[in-house]
C-alpha cells in the first residue's frame, strides 16, 4: 500500500520561505513521477508543481513559477517543494500525490486525475 507523508508546513511571513517534504513508502519510488497540488479554504484544488520520475523534468503552475522549486531524491523516497517569496494568496493546504503508473523517464504530469495517491496534506499559512 503506497502511504505519503508531508511535512514542513507552517505559518511565515510574506517574502519568507518553506520547504515541503513528502516521504513515500510502498512501491519503488523511482518509478513514478510526483506532484504538489494545494487547496485554499472555499476554492478546488489546484495543481502547482510536478516531477518526473527521474527527477530530470520538471512544470510549475504559472503562479509559482520562478518562486517554488521541487525535487525528488529517490534515493531517500522523497519529494520535495522549496517555496520562497511567498505570498498571501500561497496560503493553502498541501498535498503531494504520486502517480497512478509508471511513465518514460521524462514525463511530467499535471492533471490531478492522473494521481491515484495522496497524502494526508501540510498546511501553509503566510500571512503577517
Amino acid at each position: 500500500q503506497v502511504q505519503l507523508v508531508e511535512s514542513g508546513g507552517g505559518l511565515v511571513q510574506p517574502g519568507g520561505s518553506l520547504r515541503l517534504a513528502c516521504a513515500a513508502s510502498g512501491r519503488t519510488f523511482s518509478n513514478y513521477a510526483m506532484g504538489w497540488f494545494r487547496q485554499a479554504p472555499g476554492k478546488e484544488r489546484e495543481f502547482v508543481s510536478a516531477i518526473s520520475r527521474s527527477g530530470g523534468s520538471t512544470y510549475y503552475a504559472d503562479s509559482v513559477k520562478g518562486r517554488f522549486t521541487i525535487s525528488k531524491d529517490n534515493a531517500k523516497n522523497t519529494v520535495y517543494l522549496q517555496m520562497n517569496s511567498l505570498k498571501p494568496e500561497d496560503t493553502a493546504v498541501y498535498y503531494c500525490a504520486a502517480d497512478r503508473s509508471p511513465r518514460s523517464a521524462a514525463t511530467v504530469v499535471a492533471t490531478e486525475v492522473a494521481y491515484a495517491y495522496w497524502g494526508q496534506g501540510t498546511q501553509v499559512t503566510v500571512s503577517s
